[in-house]
């Protein structure tokens, strides 16, 4: 509910503060006491185009805000959630715009700067502008879908649901798809790849251990070079142990005879003791390093095959193994994922199937409910003057989505004969106004509320049409909150708030107030909606009546 409005320096306005309430309310004037600065300003605050041109002459700036009172769960409060935009519950929210003089503008939301789209999107949930040149609300084709399942009290719940699990299904088959035509791309390379693996049969850590066995094998051979000839220099006949025994026998036989050839003969003992052992552990050592060079050449062989085969797919030696084995899965993942690939098809047959059963049926759900509504606004038409227009719900096909496969469109026809089109390319202005409040009356018995805001509804008629006009704007009023900017006494008779628009010219200039006008005043300003300038008793009576009727 729109609760305050305040306006400051916009054209002919220097300070105005107008507090609302529920309920009808009524705004009346003179031509051209400024009701359309009013509701310029009000669109101003609600994220409407900014034009420095409504700037009060002589000021730097102008500022106008909209204080809103709205119920929790209003669809406006989610979208200042998504917005980031905090808020204490049940704390009025407040819109602000203010334009600069010389260009530019800035709109924010409580105490947060917002973007004027940002503004626009809460002012379009919270507040309904309806009139000549308006483009929200009921003329927006994009929100007709929804209006119609509200007053049908339609659910899409089934239709979301087989929605999701069908777009699901379409992107799960489509990823699997595509990753079988990759394997199946891959086919004969991994065939080929697989079995040339499997052929080698690397095991994990065999070149490490073919590596060591390698380079003890060409140790050895290195040493056993170095060995070439030695059991020739220290064994045999001529070799240097048999010397140094001989040696040892001939000193022998004259140790007796001196201390020094005793001390010879023991040195040369030890000596032939350590070259015994020497020959021994040289035997030993021989005999360990000996290798079979077969042997060294097969594990070179198999040591650069495994290297080689590292090499040509771009994994570490020991990895070879796994790869192997990764192909295989592969291989053996097209084999299963043709199956798994029927399978998938046939659940997202029978998703689509629930889907269009699930649509079909709403789509008959929608198509009733249209001809409820047409009905509903008929009933409406002929009371309002539009005897030969036509309203029609048209319910097409569309591509299907969460909602269903269904567009929607509000269309009329003005005249016999006469093809339906959208109201906004069909309705004159006067009609256009009409046609809303004969739509709003309608779809307000499926709880539609809100803040709704009719200018000139009753334009071009009067008598029993402008009395009808009045009687549904106060019908439409028990659910909703409606401010009407009218020139009928018969509709300014029903309101259960009235305000007067009055413009008056000082030394300053021209200026515009809006007061709220009392019981008394009430009967006086619709005495003069009825007679004009000069208030006759006559017309005083006839308020009277209208008063006491409404």
């Amino acid at each position: 509910m729109l609760g305050q409005l305040a306006i400051r320096d916009v054209v002919l306005i220097d300070r105005l503060e107008l507090e609302f309430e529920a309920g009808l309310g009524v705004l009346t004037g003179e031509t051209g006491a400024g009701k359309s600065i009013l509701l310029d300003s009000l669109g101003l605050a609600l994220g409407a185009r900014a034009d420095s041109g409504l700037v009060r002459q002589g000021q730097d700036g102008a500022t106008v805000s909209a204080e809103l009172m709205l119920p929790a769960g209003h669809p406006a409060l989610a979208l200042l959630a998504e917005q980031g935009i905090e808020r204490e519950p049940g704390e009025p929210l407040v819109l602000r715009r203010t334009i600069k003089a010389d260009g530019g503008s800035r709109a924010f939301v409580g105490g947060v700067s917002v973007s004027a789209s940002t503004l626009r999107d809460i002012g379009a949930l919270a507040v309904e502008i309806h009139g000549q040149h308006d483009d929200r609300g009921l003329l927006n084709a994009r929100g007709h879908r929804a209006l119609l399942d509200s007053f049908g009290r339609l659910s899409t719940g089934a239709v979301a649901a087989a929605w999701s699990t069908l777009s699901a299904l379409e992107r799960g088959l489509a990823e699997a798809r595509r990753m079988i035509e990759e394997a199946r791309r891959d086919r004969d390379y991994l065939t080929f790849a697989s079995e040339e693996i499997d052929k080698l049969a690397p095991q994990s850590g065999e070149e490490t251990d073919l590596a060591e066995q390698r380079a003890t094998m060409q140790a050895g051979a290195r040493a056993g070079e170095s060995l070439t000839g030695i059991d020739e220099l220290l064994g045999g006949s001529d070799g240097a142990l048999a010397q140094l025994r001989a040696a040892a026998r001939r000193i022998e036989r004259g140790a007796a005879d001196h201390p020094l050839l005793g001390e010879a003969l023991a040195s040369l003992d030890r000596a032939v003791i350590e070259a015994a052992e020497a020959e021994d552990r040289i035997a030993r050592a021989s005999e360990a390093m000996a290798f079979d060079p077969a042997r060294l050449e097969a594990a070179e062989a198999r040591l650069f095959d495994i290297r080689a085969m590292a090499r040509k797919h771009r994994v570490e030696p020991d990895a070879l193994a796994v790869l192997g084995e990764e192909m295989r899965v592969k291989l053996a993942a097209i084999d299963a994922g043709e199956g798994e690939l029927r399978a998938l098809e046939i659940r997202l047959d029978a998703a689509r199937a629930a889907f269009d059963e699930a649509s079909a049926t709403l789509s008959a759900e929608r198509a009733a409910a249209a001809l409820q509504l047409d009905e509903a606004v008929a009933a409406e038409l002929t009371p309002l003057k539009l005897d030969s227009a036509r309203f029609r719900t048209a319910v097409a096909s569309a591509e299907p989505g969460p909602t269903g496969s269904n567009r929607v469109e509000f269309t009329v026809s003005t005249n016999p004969g006469a093809p339906f089109g959208p109201l906004t390319r069909i309705a004159s202005g006067g009609e256009l106004s009409r046609f809303i409040l004969a739509l709003k009356v309608a779809l307000a018995e499926a709880g539609e509320a809100g803040t709704m805001i009719f200018d000139e509804v009753d334009r071009g008629v009067g008598g029993a049409v402008a009395s009808a006009i009045g009687e549904r704007l106060a019908r439409l009023a028990e659910r909703s909150q409606l401010l009407v900017v009218t020139h009928s006494p018969q509709v300014a008779a029903r309101a259960a708030h009235h305000y007067r628009i009055e413009k008056a010219t000082g030394p300053e200039g021209a200026r515009t107030t809006v007061r709220k006008l009392d019981a008394h005043e009430r009967r006086e300003e619709i005495a003069r909606m009825l007679s004009g300038a000069a208030i006759t008793d006559e017309a005083r009576a006839q308020a009277t009546k209208l008063l006491e009727a409404a």
